[in-house]
């Protein structure tokens, strides 16, 4: 799990970029405006930092966000997601957790390799009809994990409050079979926001190291069709699980 000292480390690497240091072909994330289909979490209410990332899924009853299984623990509900967040602003409201979605080999054993969970998110009524999260964000399919030098972007917020999320875009390599990829700048809240790649989720920061031990090196589960079997899963609806709290990164 990105630990909060990373902040310091990403300020330094942006100091840094353009010098002569060992890392300088690195590129470093910039901020933005934000994406529609993506958010931060907020476990406290929108007056205290968000942690952790999470984005909008196509799915049956256009209800579901994914984001990192150790993003999760307990049940989740009650939880607030804010897609395109932005200075304190919420462009596409704020959207509450009705329940969360793990792998059972997350549960059984916290497998880096299943490190993904789905959030089933209320509806909200609007001018006496009904709206889902994706009918008013738009949402990105899930697919597998992505090819080798397949150019990804992944947008992040990092903890904080009033701010902005930022967006990187590299090609994905493989570290021990975990998709990879490098650019600075990802650091505490990164976790679970999307590898997108041609309206396609295919990945999330998890993983190895629950994301990774630095903020240069980024990391996610390597998406196969278990993922697909927990998004039916959430589909179908339930009370969803009671996630354990993450164990130790490893880092």
């Amino acid at each position: 799990m990105r630990q909060w000292i990373h902040l310091v480390l990403a300020a330094l690497a942006i100091t840094v970029q353009g010098g002569a240091d060992a890392h300088a072909a690195t590129p470093t994330a910039t901020s933005f405006a934000g994406n529609r289909t993506v958010g931060p979490v907020f476990r406290s209410g929108t007056g205290t930092a968000h942690g952790c990332t999470a984005s909008v899924i196509a799915s049956r009853h256009h209800d579901l966000m994914l984001t990192a299984a150790h993003c999760v623990f307990g049940r989740g509900t009650g939880w607030q997601i804010a897609p395109g967040y932005h200075d304190g602003k919420r462009p596409y409201g704020l959207w509450t957790v009705a329940a969360a979605y793990v792998p059972p080999q997350w549960m059984r054993s916290q497998d880096a390799q299943h490190d993904y969970a789905v959030l089933r998110m209320q509806p909200q009524r609007h001018g006496g009809h009904r709206e889902a999260i994706q009918d008013v964000t738009g949402a990105n399919r899930v697919a597998l994990a992505p090819r080798l030098g397949e150019q990804i972007t992944d947008v992040a917020y990092n903890s904080g409050i009033n701010d902005k999320p930022i967006r990187c875009t590299v090609p994905a390599y493989y570290t021990r079979h975990y998709p990879s990829f490098d650019c600075h700048g990802f650091v505490g809240g990164s976790s679970g926001s999307p590898w997108l790649h041609d309206g396609t989720v295919v990945g999330v920061i998890g993983g190895l190291h629950q994301g990774g031990c630095t903020e240069r090196t980024s990391y996610s589960s390597n998406f196969r069709s278990d993922v697909y079997d927990l998004v039916h899963r959430a589909e179908r609806g339930g009370a969803g699980d009671r996630a354990p709290r993450p164990g130790s990164d490893g880092c």
